[in-house]
């Protein structure tokens, strides 16, 4: 899968003649990104005093499936939603939703989060599915209006994800006989490849950008090589029954990761908070597949590398990506404070808790490391909030539209 360049930053972005209508909703990223934000620094703590037997709350779903499906189609997919949204009008110079149908897909995502609670089944499942097809299309066509045919890769995984969701609540609903918890894992999967691919094109860049005379040299074959292991290693860990050749074939797709990694040369960004971030968080990416492949041997819960995908590669890259794209498109300097520094140490300190530390505490610690990470996730999430909702609520400090 080969796509165009990423990246979304205010240089992409003409000065303004008709920058009108409520500054909330005149680019994707804005409402997406505070809602997403929200309902990270909400929806954990709640899953966690569900989990530990404090809180007791009537759900559509069962709690486990409703955390896993929320953070997946909730919080993910909101992020996912607001960068492409913004990202098609910056690779192809036409319009994306903005103003009231801007806000009508907002208001459709937050219905359906809100449906969870206590509404019939069937309702919060038709809010749910109805917002990924109208994405996938208005995406879909705006590529094909510019003849932007590299990037159309990422309305195919859009459709799939959303085909995806509907299985999930037909197999809750009993109507078709498939797990449930095996269509999150394939959304899980989705997600990873479309992470792969967005990094792959952004953290080279921006490293390559950020430091003088560095030069990264495109490797096509390793990226293509990279994305084949880790399609072929992540099917077979949704569809396969566990075993050896599931955990070769995911150790192969970890190899792929660090070898690529390690040409981006990661430890040039030490000294710039905005970039490793995004280079840490992608480690997670190689470390998830290397423990997905021990819990196919039984050498550790599958739990271990299903979070390591979810908190430390999706969570990073995210508070890495949200950062970084809000700061560009409201006109700000790319470089970032203490606050948003403590929030990505913390958001790492959240998969920490939640992956490494029950390899090796007892298990009377659960409460503890389940607590530490739901506390640490929700702070980094909040920081965000503080900082962002202004900015994201109000128009650019460059006067530009957007």
């Amino acid at each position: 899968m080969k796509l165009s360049t990423i990246s979304i930053t205010s240089s992409s972005v003409s000065p303004a003649r008709d920058a009108k209508g409520l500054p909330l909703l005149r680019l994707g990223f804005r409402p997406f990104y505070l809602l997403a934000a929200l309902f990270a620094a909400t929806a954990i703590p709640l899953w966690a005093a569900i989990l530990l037997g404090h809180v007791t709350i009537g759900l559509a779903v069962p709690p486990l499936l409703w955390h896993a499906h929320e953070m997946l189609f909730g919080f993910a997919i909101a992020v996912v939603v607001g960068f492409l949204l913004t990202a098609g009008k910056a690779w192809t110079g036409l319009p994306t939703p903005r103003g009231a149908a801007l806000g009508a897909l907002a208001a459709l995502w937050l219905a359906a989060r809100l449906a969870a609670f206590g509404a019939p089944y069937a309702v919060y499942a038709a809010l749910d599915v109805a917002l990924l097809p109208v994405v996938a299309a208005i995406f879909a066509r705006v590529l094909l209006r510019a003849g932007n045919y590299r990037n159309l890769p990422l309305a195919g995984i859009l459709a799939a994800l959303a085909t995806i969701n509907a299985v999930f609540h037909l197999a809750v609903l009993g109507a078709i006989d498939v797990p449930p918890v095996r269509a999150l894992y394939a959304a899980l999967a989705l997600i990873v490849l479309i992470e792969c691919v967005i990094a792959g094109r952004v953290i080279p860049a921006f490293t390559a950008n950020a430091t003088p005379g560095l030069k990264i040299t495109p490797q096509p074959r390793l990226a293509a090589a990279g994305f084949a292991l880790t399609a072929t290693g992540l099917a077979l860990w949704v569809f396969a029954a566990p075993g050896p050749l599931t955990a070769a074939a995911l150790l192969a797709a970890a190899a792929a990761h660090l070898l690529r990694q390690w040409h981006w040369q990661p430890l040039v960004t030490r000294r710039r908070p905005i970039l490793w971030i995004l280079h840490v968080a992608y480690a997670w990416l190689p470390l998830g597949f290397i423990l997905l492949a021990l819990a196919q041997l039984g050498r550790v819960p599958a739990s271990a590398g299903v979070h390591a995908l979810a908190v430390g590669a999706t969570g990073g890259l995210i508070i890495g990506m949200i950062t970084r794209t809000a700061r560009g498109h409201t006109g700000r300097p790319l470089q970032v404070s203490r606050p948003e520094v403590a929030a990505y140490l913390l958001v790492l300190a959240a998969a920490i808790c939640r992956v490494l530390v029950p390899l090796i505490a007892p298990p009377d610690w659960f409460a503890h490391y389940v607590t530490g990470a739901a506390v640490t996730w929700s702070a980094a999430f909040v920081i965000y909030l503080v900082i962002y909702t202004p900015w994201l609520t109000r128009t650019r400090v460059d006067g530009k539209d957007g």
